[in-house]
């Protein structure tokens, strides 16, 4: 069976229609979730300023001001100083750097995790399905903080430890949505079809199922990425996160923070305040998403898949 030879004008038709949805998208969400927006521009703000950390923040994350120590706000440093003489703003801003980067690597493994166990449980189906779906509810059985303590004490506190245990562990759980999806999605006809065509389980798999789920994927994204941001918090404030002294938030409070709280509340007050300004940006920005590609949410994924957008344009199936 020979396939058609793709035309530079198929292609440039095929990068239109992506433009398009992703177009679409961003004018329904500026134009129905405000709040949505609103998130959106705080996630993106504070991933900007964890990138380029080391240029925003005024001073290192360690650098020592003795003279300074458990200063107020000032306009030398602006969230005041720590015990230390630490400013306060360039820990906050370092500390940002240390959320992102847990919070997109985590989701990056987690998604990873996600896709291999629940698309290929949910496709091949069968014993496969019933075993890695008893492993899945045994492990959803136990609490994630606790899970996550259980593994980081054995493992040994550390920022690489923290990345791979919540990308792993919320992978798992996250895996029994991909599932649903992909076994839904495998009682459509066109699925049947290219496996009648001859489609080996690989080809089926990428050019039919993965391109169907993406939007999904891209909700479940959005809502690990507090999860693993809240996460790296909750193992740090135990001490089992990142070691210090490397500036984490929830590092941040819950040693010197909670020391001092009687007498430089700043050093607490500013870190939790960056900590539930993200965690409500990315969650607003995640809520609208899932509202706006969710199929099973009206005007969800329905108005924007990929098969709509071709019938829209006159296009085949």
């Amino acid at each position: 069976m020979t396939e058609a030879i793709p035309t530079m004008e198929s292609v440039e038709r095929k990068t239109k229609r992506r433009s398009s949805f992703w177009v679409e998208l961003f004018v329904r969400l500026l134009r129905e979730k405000p709040l949505g927006s609103v998130g959106g521009a705080i996630a993106l703000v504070m991933f900007l300023v964890g990138i380029f950390a080391t240029f925003i923040a005024p001073y290192g994350m360690n650098e020592v001001h003795l003279g300074d120590s458990l200063q107020s706000s000032t306009a030398k440093h602006l969230m005041g100083t720590d015990q230390m003489g630490r400013d306060i703003l360039s820990r906050v801003i370092y500390g940002a750097q240390i959320s992102m980067i847990v919070g997109v690597g985590a989701t990056a493994i987690n998604t990873l995790v996600s896709l291999l166990i629940g698309v290929t449980s949910g496709f091949i189906g069968g014993k496969l399905d019933l075993i890695v779906q008893r492993f899945v509810d045994t492990w959803m059985c136990f609490p994630a903080l606790i899970m996550y303590l259980s593994v980081m004490s054995l493992t040994g506190p550390g920022l690489t430890q923290v990345v791979v245990v919540l990308g792993v562990a919320g992978g798992i759980a996250g895996s029994r949505t991909i599932r649903s999806v992909v076994m839904g999605i495998r009682r459509n006809v066109y699925i049947d079809a290219a496996q009648v065509a001859g489609c080996s389980t690989l080809t089926t798999l990428v050019k039919h199922i993965l391109p169907n789920i993406m939007p999904v994927i891209i909700i479940v994204s959005s809502t690990h990425v507090v999860g693993a941001i809240l996460g790296e918090a909750s193992l740090s404030f135990l001490g089992f996160g990142v070691p210090p002294p490397v500036p984490s938030w929830g590092g941040m409070l819950s040693g010197e923070g909670r020391r001092y709280m009687s007498v430089a509340p700043w050093m607490a007050l500013w870190p939790g305040l960056a900590l539930s300004v993200t965690v409500y940006g990315v969650n607003m920005f995640g809520d609208a998403l899932r509202d706006l590609l969710d199929p099973r949410l009206r005007g969800g994924l329905g108005r924007y898949s990929t098969t709509s957008m071709r019938r829209k344009r006159g296009g085949h199936m």
